[in-house]
């Protein structure tokens, strides 16, 4: 099957017809998108696991996928580059806490780490704590999955600096950006419905993903293959 790729404008449209015009919630999306990542993340048969979760969408995915690989016996710690700007994030740490996930100040090692201090809507080099934590991870030992892009690549350009991952998760469709990174690719339905898309005018396949939730995909000068 092959995919096309969206831009950031195109993907920031997406989520708003989504949230605003078809009522479907983020925490929604983020479920799916969390359930991905954290099939991708237990493909190395982790026992321990490190959430690095910025304050907005993309933590909240990060912080589903904690809790998914909790329930499925995995140690979870959390670190939060900031307070939740989304209500929908906050509630996936308060969950995620609750369950019994340790929130630490700084990183630690761990047998996997999930990505998720920024999204597609950063513009600019990394700063601040988020930049800290790109860097920690740049020195990591462990596999580093990442949801949707790694941080501090631009989903348009590819320009960095970001993170150097092992695995990345990108959601709904490909980003442009993601053609110059050396990482397994995967691709992840978090919900939106060929309706968004054609109104966008963005050409996708009928049933694109096939029955699956995620699916490993490919570069090619066509387009992203998946399989």
């Amino acid at each position: 099957m092959l995919f096309p790729s969206v831009t950031r404008a195109q993907m920031e449209e997406a989520d708003r017809i989504m949230v605003e015009d078809l009522g479907v919630s983020l925490l929604q999306m983020m479920e799916l998108a969390g359930a991905a990542v954290a099939h991708v993340a237990g493909l190395v048969a982790p026992r321990s696991a490190l959430v690095l979760a910025g304050s907005g969408g993309n933590g909240g995915g990060a912080l589903a996928a904690g809790r998914h690989l909790a329930h499925r016996g995995v140690e979870v710690t959390v670190v939060r580059s900031s307070e939740a700007r989304r209500p929908e994030t906050a509630r996936q740490w308060d969950v995620l806490s609750r369950i019994g996930a340790r929130g630490l100040a700084d990183p630690k090692e761990a047998d996997v780490v999930i990505d998720g201090v920024l999204g597609y809507s950063r513009s600019g080099p990394p700063r601040g704590r988020a930049g800290e934590l790109i860097g920690w991870m740049n020195e990591a030992s462990a596999p580093i999955v990442s949801v949707d892009l790694p941080s501090g690549l631009d989903p348009d350009t590819g320009a960095g600096p970001s993170v150097v991952a092992a695995s990345v998760v990108t959601l709904a469709l490909p980003k442009p950006g993601l053609r110059g990174v050396e990482a397994d690719l995967w691709l992840a339905d978090i919900g939106i419905p060929p309706v968004v898309w054609e109104r966008l005018g963005v050409d996708v396949p009928s049933d694109p993903f096939e029955g699956a939730r995620v699916v490993p995909i490919r570069r090619t000068d066509a387009g992203w293959l998946s399989g």
